[in-house]
């Protein structure tokens, strides 16, 4: 190759990281914005469904002002940004950090609030379980998860107002815990393995033994003692449940029911 063919590619290459020392970096809109207007701003973005960069001028808000009371909102904001985007680990994360940062601020009761509802409409929690799917393998943890959230708002503020809701969803999240245990019992017992059924069924009255569920919990129990061989405990079951339950539906129509449980709420 030519000496001065060489001589011009280092040039070139030369003059190339030059340019590009010259050229501008990306402008940021919100360099000057002050507190109030990132805080505006990103409340507009939320308002208007767009998360994502209500989230970033929340997140450069709390980094520039991080001493004012619009980053302490800023970071409750950011928390219900990422519940609203259904994005579980994030809103959960920004929750647990306001706490800890600040344990005795007027309006920590919310977090505590959020923190239930952030469980509660989990996405991968019972509440989505499929008809097809093996109910078996599905974990209720997030739904025990909401209701100790709930529960320790409760105790912690008993006088918020976002308590009577807490306890609401608390007495339908112990109904649920059940019919899950239920629902699981009732798999059991449609595929023969009788005596899981049987567990699952009294785990089911002992764990939650004001729930709803336990008509259904006690009839499984009595139908697998049943199948099992086990007459006097299936008879002694059988008075039970005809002396809590004289007027159940299930004797008539069995353990399987015909619409998902889960669709309650």
């Amino acid at each position: 190759m030519p000496k001065y063919f060489s001589k011009l590619l280092v040039l070139a290459f030369v003059f190339s990281l030059t340019a590009c020392g010259l050229l501008p970096d990306k402008i940021d809109e919100t360099a000057n914005w002050s507190a109030s207007r990132l805080y505006s701003e990103a409340k507009d973005e939320m308002d208007q469904g767009g998360f994502d960069k209500a989230i970033d001028y929340y997140q450069k808000l709390e980094s520039r002002y991080p001493f004012g009371t619009y980053a302490q909102q800023a970071q409750m904001n950011i928390a219900y940004a990422y519940y609203r985007q259904s994005d579980q680990p994030q809103a959960i994360a920004a929750i647990e950090r306001f706490i800890k940062l600040h344990p005795n601020h007027p309006n920590v009761d919310y977090m505590y609030y959020l923190r239930g509802l952030v469980y509660f409409n989990d996405k991968s929690s019972i509440f989505d379980v499929l008809t097809k799917e093996d109910p078996s393998e599905r974990d209720p943890k997030s739904v025990r998860d909401a209701f100790d959230s709930f529960k320790l708002l409760a105790e912690k503020f008993p006088d918020s107002s976002y308590t009577p809701d807490a306890i609401a969803r608390m007495k339908y999240l112990v109904n649920s815990m059940a019919q899950y245990d239920v629902h699981v019992a009732e798999y059991y017992y449609r595929r023969g393995a009788y005596l899981a059924a049987a567990a699952r069924a009294q785990a089911a009255i002992k764990d939650y033994p004001q729930a709803p569920a336990n008509e259904e919990a006690l009839f499984i129990l009595m139908n697998s003692y049943g199948a099992l061989g086990q007459i006097q405990l299936h008879d002694d079951t059988a008075r039970i449940f005809n002396t809590n339950y004289p007027n159940s539906s299930y004797p008539s129509g069995g353990p399987v029911k015909k619409n998902p449980w889960w669709k309650i709420w």
